[in-house]
């Protein structure tokens, strides 16, 4: 697909894994056609880590509108359900394109999300300490048979939301209200890139991280660094960190975080081409 065949009148989606040229693609749609760019990146929401989750630059904001960037305190936990509060004005006030790298926010978006309520922190802690079988027994039936029970997370997410409130959550799923934006109303892009492009474009980018000022940002954000917080799962964040703090070199930090990034690749490729077979495909390069 290219600009020139994108309807003016519809919202753009556009996802694909980290470093792909998502953002790029998305300013460079707003400046040809017009529309403000709206984050749909669960980290990029954060205020603190403007460089290691790869926001837009103060420049690049200023070539054309964006929101949803940045405007969360680090010391919050924010939620699908309060992006998708937060998106709903701009769905109905402007053209908007949005752009990121987290499939939940644009499944929720395009299919709906079922309202289940925050699960108490001591549930989790909880679920934390039991072996999958033991979560596996606990579990309904009619949520295990539909959820990959070789998954831990899927199958702890189920038996948290069944102790939580006492239903389960295939029943939840069930009673899912319509999507604010059903996928056929938008223009939908996923950047379907090469594996090997992508990994050199990974390097690249944490290099120029680092010489754009990414430890002296982590710097700034060491007294407010927690790890138990979602704000703190910028990758390179707990690298850059440990290195400040002596226990890792700079050259160890910067390796453990292009391995981390390029698996975190890997599964947003994986997630997207299992879940996003109806978006139209750009590849790269």
């Amino acid at each position: 697909m290219k600009i020139k065949d994108i309807p003016e009148d519809k919202p753009v989606l556009i996802a694909g894994p980290t470093a792909s040229g998502k953002s790029a693609l998305a300013l460079e749609i707003a400046e040809r056609q017009g529309g403000a760019i709206v984050n749909a990146d669960a980290l990029q929401v954060y205020d603190g880590w403007r460089i290691l989750t790869a926001r837009p630059s103060p420049e690049d904001e200023t070539r054309a509108p964006h929101a949803l960037y940045g405007h969360v305190p680090p010391s919050e936990i924010y939620s699908t359900g309060q992006w998708l509060r937060d998106v709903m004005p701009f769905l109905a006030e402007t053209r908007p394109i949005i752009v990121g790298g987290t499939g939940l926010n644009f499944s929720a978006l395009t299919e709906g999300l079922a309202p289940i309520p925050p699960i108490p922190p001591e549930i989790r802690t909880k679920g934390d300490a039991l072996s999958l079988e033991s979560l596996l027994q606990e579990l309904d039936p009619e949520t295990k048979s539909k959820i990959d029970t070789a998954n831990r997370a899927r199958v702890q997410r189920g038996w948290e939301v069944l102790r939580a409130t006492g239903k389960p959550l295939a029943v939840w799923q069930s009673e899912t209200p319509a999507p604010l934006l059903p996928l056929e109303r938008t223009t939908p892009i996923l950047i379907d890139a090469d594996r090997d492009w992508l990994a050199y474009r990974i390097e690249q980018r944490f290099d120029n991280m680092l010489k754009s000022g990414a430890l002296e940002e982590a710097r700034a954000m060491r007294p407010r660094y927690d790890p138990d917080l979602p704000s703190s799962k910028a990758i390179g964040a707990s690298e850059l960190i440990a290195h400040l703090d002596g226990s890792r070199s700079l050259q160890d930090a910067k390796e453990a975080a292009i391995v981390q990034t390029r698996q975190y690749a890997k599964r947003q490729r994986t997630w997207f081409r299992a879940r996003m077979k109806d978006w139209a495909r750009v590849t790269y390069p």
